[in-house]
C-alpha cells in the first residue's frame, strides 16, 4: 500500500521473540522534529527565515542521509516547498498559535494527491544552500496533517474499532494510517500460539485498517503486526495489542475477542432492567473514593481468594460490605474506584505481597515494601496501559478475558445493589510508556501521533508520565470512545478525570455530550482542574481547568476550601508540614510549638474567609462581607493569585478534605495540632473535617477511611507504597498510624519530623475512638442527606438563601456560621436552617441579632439519644431572646426552625 519494501508478514511473527523487530535500521538517526504538519498542505518551521529553498524529503526504507554541508542521498524523492500564500483556516491557526514563527511553507497541488503515501515514509525537510546542500534539516510532528486528512475517522459514527464479533463473522478495525502494512494475529487461547495470521485492508478514507474473519470469534484472543517507520529507529514490524481492546490476557499480552452481550460475561441478574436512580442534581453527590486492593485485601470475613479482587464487592455481608452499606443508608451516593482500567505496572501472575515489621517509627517496613515494590500486588494505577479493559490484577484469573469482564459487572452489581453508584478514576492524560517501549501502544502504532510535543519533538511529561494529545482528533476519539463503553456497556455511573486540565475543554464538552445521549441518562464529570505544565493558562487550547470550565457542567476539586481547612499546600515539606497549619487545626487560635508568633488574627480571618467561600459552593458571584468589612463577589479574594471564587453553579465543584493523594487528614494533624493532644480530642477535629464537606454547597467527596482516622503511616504519596502503607480496617481496631517510617523515595526528606510522632502511642486512637468517629461522621452525612438546604440546586438559590451571619471584621474567626432560608423550597425539611462549626479549643459564644426572638432547636438527629456526639445535646446552648448562642469546643451542629 504505501511502497515500503518489508517481507510480508507470517504466521511465525505472531509469535515471534520480543514485541518488535527492526525491519531496515534508520541509516542517520534523525533527531529533532522542529517543523509541524499543519493540515493537508501547509507547514511551519519555527525559528527559519522566510527565504531560501525548503524541499521534503522522503525514503520509504528510511534510509535518508541529510548531513550538514552535504547532497541529502538515499532519498526516494523530493517535493519542492514552496511559500504559504493563502491564509490558514481559522481553526488550523487556532489549534498551531502556540508554535512559534517561521518558515511558512506549502505543499504544492501536484504532490498533494501523493499525501498519504508520504505520511508513510520517511520524511525531512531540508533547507538547501544555492548548491543544493544541507543547512538545516528537522522531521516533522504529523498531527495536523492525519487529523485534516483523515477527518473521517473522528466522526462520531465512523468505522466502529476495535473487535467486533457478530453472528455470522467478526470484524476488527484499527486506526493505522502511517503504516505500510498490518496484520492480525488470532489466538485459541491466552498463551497458545497463533493459528491464524489474516492481513489487514487500509481504508483510505479513514485511514483505518479492516480484517473481516467468517465466524463469531467472541472467546478468542488477538494481536496486531504493524509495519511503519519510526523517527530515529528505521522501518519497524511491531506486535501490538489493540488500543480499543475490552478484555486482555494476563499483563497485557493479548486482547481478548469480546461480545459483550455474551451470556459468559453476565454474572447472574446483569440483565435485569431495573433501572438504578440518578440523582436529581449533582449537588446530591456525595461521593467515596476507594481502592479496589484496599477495599478487601485485609478483610478476613472476605473469602481468602476474593480478597484484593472485584468479586470482594459482590459478597453480601463482610466487614467492608456492611461498612458500605452503612455509608450508603447515611446519605453516600457514589462509591468512585481509583483507577480499575488496565494498569501497566502491577504484575498480574506471580506479583509478590510482602510481610513487614518493625518498630512503630522503624525502617525495616518501607525497606520490605521498597524490596518488591517493582513486583508486588499493589498500585493506585495512574499509569494506563488499555483505557477500556478491566485491570487484571484484581481478577481471579487474570488469563482469563472473560473472568476480567464478568467480574468487573459483578463488582458494580454488587454496588448497585448496596444503593451505591459507581463511579470511575480515569486517566486519559498520559500513557506509562511512549515510543518503541513494550508498553507504549499508541506510539507503536501510530508513531508521532498520540502523545503530546515540544517544540523540539520530544515527548512533554509534565503530568509525571508520557502525555498524550487529547487535542488531536484520534486522541480524543479514544478517549470518548472509551468512557462512552464504561457507561453503557458496564453500567459506570460517574467519572474522575485525573489532571483534567490538560484536555481541551471542547473535548470534555463532546465527551459529555456523547456519553449522556449514549446512555440516556446524565453521567456525572469531575476532575482535577489544575492548570500546569506546558497547557497553562491556554497555552496550547481552552483547557479543562478550574477557570474555564464555568457553564459546563463538569466539576473541578477545590483545593480553596481543602488547603485553608488543612493548611499549607499540596506539596508542603520540611517544617512547611508543621508551622503552616490551617483552620481546622489550629491557625493562630491554638498554635503547636513551632507556629507560636508566626500567624496573627488576619491570617485566621483570611483563612475563615475562604472557608466561606467552600461553603457557598466557590460561586463566583456569590457576595460575602469578607475580613476588612468590604461585601466582594467570592471571586474578588484572593487564593494564590487566582479568584477564590470560581464556578458558575454548584454543580461544578467538589468540595474535600482528603483524598488518595497527600498525607491523609489524620496524618498532616499530627503534624500541625499543638500538643499534648490526646486522640479523642483528635477524632473531634477528624469529624470538623467531615463538617465542613457536609455543610459546603455543591458536590461531596469523602477518602476511604477518612470516618475511621484513616492513617498511612505518614506517607505522603502511598501509590507505591504497597499493601502495608495503605490498610484499612473495616473492624475498627486501629488505623495504623505508627506502622513505620513511610517509603524513603518519597518521604526520607521528612523522616527526622515523623519519627517522634510515630514513635507516640498516645497518637494512635483506640478502637471505640475510631467507632466514634465512625458514627459521628454518619449522623453529619444524614444531616446532609435529610435536607435540600445543603445541597441548594443553583447558584441563584445559593446567593438568594445562603447567608453568613458571623462574617466581617468582627468575627470570631474560630468559628464558621451558615444560615439558609428554607421557606417554600423543595425537600428543604426545616423553614430556616443554622449551622455551627467550632474549631476552637474553648467554647465560645456569639450573639446573632438578626436570629433573636426565632425558636431554635437543635437538629432532631443531634438531639436525639442516638445521637453519635452527646456535646451538642448536652452543652450546645440557645438565648432565644438575644439570640445568643453557646458552642461546645471543636463541634460541629445545625439548629433548625421547623
Amino acid at each position: 500500500a504505501s511502497g515500503q519494501v518489508t517481507p510480508v508478514p507470517s504466521l511465525a511473527d505472531c509469535d515471534m521473540d520480543g514485541f518488535a523487530r527492526v525491519l531496515q535500521p534508520v541509516a542517520v538517526a534523525s533527531g529533532e522534529a522542529r517543523a509541524f504538519w499543519l493540515d493537508e498542505a501547509h507547514f511551519r518551521w519555527p525559528g527559519m527565515p522566510a527565504e531560501g529553498t525548503y524541499r521534503l524529503y522522503h525514503s520509504a526504507s528510511g534510509q535518508l542521509r541529510a548531513l550538514p554541508g552535504a547532497v541529502v542521498a538515499s532519498a526516494d524523492g523530493a517535493v519542492e516547498l514552496v511559500p504559504r500564500a493563502d491564509a490558514l483556516a481559522a481553526a488550523v491557526a487556532e489549534r498551531f498559535a502556540w508554535v512559534p514563527g517561521g518558515a511558512e511553507l506549502s505543499l504544492p497541488s501536484s504532490a498533494q494527491a501523493s499525501l498519504a503515501e508520504l505520511l508513510r515514509s520517511q520524511l525531512l525537510i531540508v533547507r538547501e544552500d544555492a548548491g543544493g546542500r544541507v543547512r538545516d534539516v528537522t522531521a516533522l510532528q504529523p498531527a495536523g496533517a492525519l487529523d485534516a486528512l483523515y477527518a473521517a475517522a473522528s466522526e462520531p459514527d465512523a468505522l466502529a474499532l476495535g473487535a467486533h464479533p457478530g453472528e455470522r463473522h467478526t470484524d476488527f478495525a484499527l486506526w493505522a494510517p502511517t503504516a505500510g502494512q498490518v496484520s492480525l494475529c488470532l489466538y485459541p487461547g491466552a498463551n497458545a500460539p497463533a493459528d491464524a495470521q489474516l492481513p489487514m485492508q487500509a481504508d483510505p478514507l479513514t485511514g483505518a485498517w479492516t480484517a473481516q474473519h467468517k465466524g463469531n470469534l467472541h472467546g478468542r484472543y488477538y494481536t496486531f503486526l504493524v509495519d511503519v517507520f519510526v523517527r530515529g529507529v528505521g522501518l519497524v514490524r511491531n506486535r501490538v495489542t489493540d488500543p480499543y481492546a475490552l478484555s486482555l490476557s494476563a499483563n497485557s499480552r493479548r486482547g481478548f475477542v469480546a461480545d459483550l452481550t455474551h451470556p459468559e460475561l453476565a454474572p447472574p441478574g446483569w440483565w435485569d432492567k431495573r433501572g438504578r436512580v440518578v440523582p436529581e442534581s449533582p449537588v446530591d453527590l456525595v461521593i467515596y473514593e476507594l481502592h479496589v486492593r484496599d477495599f478487601s485485601i485485609g478483610d478476613a470475613s472476605v473469602p481468602a481468594d476474593r480478597r484484593g479482587t472485584y468479586l470482594a464487592f459482590a459478597e453480601a455481608d463482610t466487614d467492608g460490605v456492611r461498612h458500605l452499606r452503612a455509608l450508603a443508608q447515611a446519605g453516600v451516593t457514589d462509591v468512585h474506584l481509583l483507577p480499575v482500567f488496565d494498569i501497566a505496572t502491577i504484575p498480574e501472575i506471580g506479583c509478590a505481597t510482602p510481610a513487614p515489621s518493625g518498630a512503630p517509627d522503624g525502617e525495616a517496613q518501607q525497606a520490605a515494601v521498597g524490596a518488591v515494590k517493582d513486583r508486588d500486588c499493589y498500585n493506585w494505577g495512574y499509569d494506563p496501559f488499555h483505557f477500556t479493559a478491566p485491570e487484571g490484577s484484581y481478577a481471579t484469573d487474570p488469563d482469563d478475558g472473560a473472568a476480567r469482564i464478568r467480574e468487573f459487572r459483578a463488582m458494580v452489581q454488587g454496588l448497585h445493589r448496596l444503593g451505591l453508584r459507581v463511579g470511575m478514576d480515569v486517566v486519559y492524560n498520559h500513557t506509562s510508556a511512549s515510543g518503541q517501549s513494550e508498553r507504549s501502544v499508541l506510539d507503536r502504532i501510530v508513531p508521532g501521533y498520540y502523545q503530546r510535543y515540544d517544540l523540539a519533538g520530544r515527548v512533554e511529561r509534565s503530568t509525571c508520565c508520557e502525555n498524550t494529545a487529547t487535542e488531536n482528533a484520534m486522541m480524543a476519539r479514544l478517549m470518548i470512545d472509551s468512557v462512552v463503553t464504561w457507561a453503557r456497556e458496564h453500567r459506570i455511573d460517574s467519572f474522575r478525570f485525573d489532571l483534567m486540565g490538560h484536555q481541551p475543554r471542547a473535548a470534555m464538552q463532546e465527551l459529555k455530550a456523547r456519553v449522556d445521549a449514549a446512555t440516556g441518562r446524565r453521567i456525572d464529570l469531575l476532575g482535577e482542574g489544575w492548570n500546569f505544565g506546558e497547557v497553562a493558562n491556554g497555552a496550547r487550547f481552552v483547557q479543562a481547568s478550574q477557570l474555564s470550565l464555568p457553564g459546563t457542567g463538569i466539576a473541578t476539586f477545590s483545593d480553596r476550601l481543602r488547603d485553608a481547612a488543612r493548611g499549607g499546600g499540596c506539596c508542603d515539606g520540611g517544617n512547611d508540614l508543621v508551622i503552616r497549619q490551617g483552620w481546622l487545626n489550629g491557625l493562630h487560635y491554638a498554635p503547636n510549638a513551632s507556629a507560636v508568633g508566626r500567624f496573627g488574627r488576619d491570617d485566621l480571618l483570611r483563612a475563615a474567609d475562604l472557608m466561606r467561600v467552600g461553603l457557598a459552593g466557590s460561586v463566583r458571584d456569590y457576595r460575602l462581607l469578607n475580613r476588612l468589612g468590604a461585601e466582594v463577589e467570592l471571586a474578588a479574594l484572593d487564593y494564590a493569585g487566582q479568584p477564590a471564587g470560581y464556578v458558575a453553579e454548584p454543580t461544578e465543584v467538589v468540595n474535600y478534605v482528603e483524598n488518595h493523594d497527600n498525607p491523609t487528614l489524620y496524618d498532616l494533624n499530627a503534624y500541625k495540632l499543638a500538643r499534648p493532644i490526646g486522640a479523642e480530642e483528635r477524632a473531634r477535629v477528624q469529624v470538623l473535617g467531615a463538617a465542613v464537606v457536609a455543610f459546603s454547597q455543591g458536590i461531596a467527596y469523602l477518602h476511604a477511611g477518612q470516618e475511621i482516622l484513616r492513617s498511612k503511616s505518614m506517607d505522603r504519596n502511598s501509590y507505591d507504597s504497597g499493601d502495608w502503607f495503605n490498610r484499612v480496617d473495616w473492624t475498627y481496631q486501629q488505623n495504623f498510624f505508627g506502622s513505620g517510617l513511610p517509603p524513603a523515595w518519597d518521604n526520607q526528606s521528612n523522616w527526622h519530623l515523623m519519627r517522634p510522632l510515630l514513635a507516640d502511642a498516645s497518637i494512635r486512637p483506640a478502637p471505640g475512638t475510631i467507632r466514634w468517629t465512625r458514627d459521628a461522621v454518619l449522623d453529619l452525612l444524614r444531616i446532609r442527606s435529610g435536607t435540600t438546604l445543603l445541597r441548594l440546586r443553583s447558584a441563584a438559590d445559593i446567593r438568594a438563601r445562603l447567608s453568613f451571619p458571623d462574617a466581617g471584621p468582627q468575627q470570631l474567626g474560630s468559628v464558621l456560621v451558615g444560615h439558609v432560608d428554607g421557606e417554600g423550597y423543595p425537600g428543604a425539611a426545616f423553614r430556616e436552617l443554622m449551622y455551627f462549626i467550632n474549631a476552637d479549643v474553648a467554647a465560645r459564644e456569639l450573639t446573632l441579632p438578626a436570629h433573636a426572638g426565632k425558636p431554635w432547636t437543635l437538629h432532631p438527629l443531634q438531639a436525639s439519644p442516638e445521637a453519635a456526639d452527646p456535646r451538642p445535646r448536652e452543652q450546645a446552648q440557645v438565648d432565644v431572646a438575644t439570640g445568643r448562642f453557646t458552642l461546645p469546643p471543636r463541634t460541629a451542629l445545625g439548629d433548625v426552625l421547623e
